[in-house]
């Protein structure tokens, strides 16, 4: 291993999907037996996920061992600063394989039944950078949009659980939710997504990968990749796994996630750069 992976401990995050409850703590036990794995390797590594800090901030941070991004900030800001890991499989609705969509949603008394029916209204989005709720949200309404303003106004929630209380509130009339999310609130606290409904599904683009820093070398990189495999072989595992509906990883490519700078790019050609 390098001298800077054992000069100093290494830390990590998955603050991506960490709702309280048996969510977070089964990312808890996922991180205990992967660093468990990590030292026997060689690399030092810190004993708790990290909570403290902003979760946008750390990606970029030279002591990030292990964490998760959104695909759309990798594309667009961390791909010469970070490493692709690998991206997980999950089982819930809304995918297959690495490849997910977003949910687009609306209250259930709410008469609009297609896209087109929200024509003018009001949206919620968790976060501008966020690819399930902006990009492919973009992605989905560019047809539609035929170069013109689709929606009447935006509120940015700060998150998609957020996003989808803004709906259920009558804060926002629809809103593109992580399909990842609605299917751990659906395992865990279905009362959550009382008073939504789907409306429409957007395009599918692979999912949200696992990450290390950029000074990762190609020896700890294949560490990671192994141990992170052999977590999620070992039976012992089977009831962390199903908390978070963890069915296995993938190894992408940097090439494999450019599809999601190409919706952008294609909303563009569309005459819809920006939502709206």
């Amino acid at each position: 291993m390098s001298d800077q992976s054992l000069a100093s401990t290494l830390r990590a995050t998955l603050s991506m999907y960490d709702m309280e409850g048996p969510v977070r703590e089964a990312n808890d036990r996922l991180w205990t037996a992967l660093a468990q794995r990590l030292r026997k390797g060689g690399l030092s590594v810190s004993d708790a996920l990290d909570r403290k800090s902003h979760y946008h901030a750390v990606w970029s941070e030279p002591d990030l061992i292990f964490s998760q991004t959104c695909g759309y900030p990798y594309v667009m800001e961390l791909r010469d600063r970070v490493r692709l890991v690998a991206t997980p499989i999950y089982e819930f609705k809304g995918g297959e394989g690495t490849e997910r969509a977003s949910f687009v949603i609306a209250h259930e008394a709410h008469p609009g039944r297609t896209l087109e029916d929200f024509r003018g209204r009001r949206a919620a989005i968790n976060d501008w950078m966020s690819n399930s709720g902006m990009n492919l949200f973009r992605a989905a309404l560019a047809p539609l949009a035929k170069g013109q303003p689709f929606l009447g106004s935006i509120m940015v929630s700060g998150g998609h659980v957020a996003s989808i209380d803004a709906v259920r509130d009558g804060l926002a009339e629809i809103a593109s939710v992580d399909t990842v999310t609605w299917g751990l609130l659906e395992k865990h606290a279905p009362e959550r997504l009382a008073g939504v409904r789907i409306v429409a599904e957007t395009p599918r683009g692979p999912g949200l990968p696992f990450i290390t820093r950029g000074a990762t070398s190609d020896e700890e990189l294949a560490l990671i990749q192994s141990a992170l495999a052999d977590v999620i072989g070992d039976s012992a595992n089977a009831a962390i796994l199903a908390a978070l509906g963890l069915k296995g990883v993938a190894i992408l490519t940097d090439g494999d996630y450019q599809r999601l700078d190409d919706f952008r790019r294609q909303a563009e050609e569309q005459g819809y750069p920006t939502l709206a």
